[in-house]
């Protein structure tokens, strides 16, 4: 049982004393501090007295791509923790190759009576996609808050990472390091972020004087880094810009296929900055996204729309930040 009490308290952030209060219908507990144990018992898939089930803790939607990218379990398990300590209980809908796409996860999660969803690098980074399947969820005043992507028009939060300034300083890191054929590997250009980035890359490019022509276009995987990274090692580049740690790695992939090291004969700096990039092999330089924040900003924006605390529906931009490693060194002479 104390083991238990330690689990709530930590999640919901209070004391073992109120969670026992709280779970034994004691009075003096604010709603505020209720709802957010109850939220975190829901969580951890303890189940609740009696005289509890049924009250407090309002659900509220998450909705995230397939969980092999590493950013994207970090950024799940910041917005859960956040969502359980303002009173919400997270109903998690992971898309996956095949499965359910995420139309039909929303249609279940306003089966469920959601408060609100909080949309992951959805089909709203998509510029091709419809935007009329998120304005039901404004006609029906469902609250929304989209992180990485944007659509005009729509009255929701937005969180993004800046993009252009991400693949800047990818650009001018490795120039720093005399790289003068950069590459450009990246996920189709159909989506928000993948728009932005190849924009800074560009105009970096251009600033510096150098051919901003080396781009390749895959997917977010390994293997669509492998892809990329062969086309643009054909076509001279000796620093390689990527759109996730992922295609990254499958730059790597590639190179030592060739029989080149990194980075004694390339230079690959990935984005994200993903779990464990750290302890790759070699580490790995990235740009990081503050997902910390970006997460804590996305529940913060969703709360105040469920709320109608703040009526204003702007983009929320977070900077970036370049982690050197040791996947990027200096050009080698020929």
């Amino acid at each position: 049982m104390t083991s238990r009490l330690a689990d709530i308290a930590a999640r919901a952030g209070v004391s073992e004393a109120t969670v026992s209060r709280v779970l034994n219908g004691k009075p003096g507990v604010a709603t505020h501090t209720r709802d957010s144990v109850l939220a975190a018992l829901d969580v951890l898939g303890y189940q609740r007295p009696d005289a509890l089930r049924g009250r407090g803790s309002r659900p509220v939607g998450l909705i995230v791509p397939e969980l092999t990218n590493p950013v994207f379990p970090a950024l799940v398990q910041i917005v859960e923790s956040a969502l359980v300590s303002s009173g919400f209980s997270p109903m998690l809908c992971t898309q996956t190759p095949g499965g359910m796409p995420e139309d039909d996860y929303v249609d279940l999660l306003l089966d469920q009576g959601v408060s609100g969803i909080i949309f992951v690098s959805g089909m709203h980074a998509d510029i091709k996609a419809s935007t009329a399947r998120y304005q039901r969820l404004t006609d029906r005043g469902v609250a929304a808050v989209f992180v990485n992507g944007y659509l005009d028009g729509i009255p929701a939060g937005y969180v993004s990472c800046d993009d252009a300034v991400a693949a800047k300083l990818a650009v001018r890191h490795l120039h720093d390091l005399g790289h003068r054929r950069i590459g450009l590997a990246l996920g189709p250009r159909r989506y928000t972020p993948v728009i932005r980035r190849r924009a800074g890359f560009v105009a970096e490019m251009r600033r510096l004087g150098l051919d901003e022509s080396l781009v390749a276009e895959s997917v977010f995987s390994v293997e669509g880094g492998q892809a990329s990274g062969l086309e643009l090692l054909d076509a001279g580049a000796t620093g390689f810009v990527c759109g996730s740690d992922l295609m990254a790695l499958g730059v790597v992939r590639a190179a030592r296929s060739r029989g080149l090291d990194v980075p004694r004969d390339i230079s690959v700096v990935g984005y994200d900055d993903s779990p464990l990039m750290a302890f790759v092999d070699p580490p790995l330089s990235t740009v990081r996204q503050p997902i910390a924040e970006m997460g804590a900003a996305a529940v913060h924006a969703l709360v105040d729309a469920i709320r109608n605390v703040d009526e204003r529906r702007s983009e929320l931009i977070f900077r970036p930040e370049l982690v050197v490693r040791a996947s990027t060194g200096p050009v080698r002479v020929s």
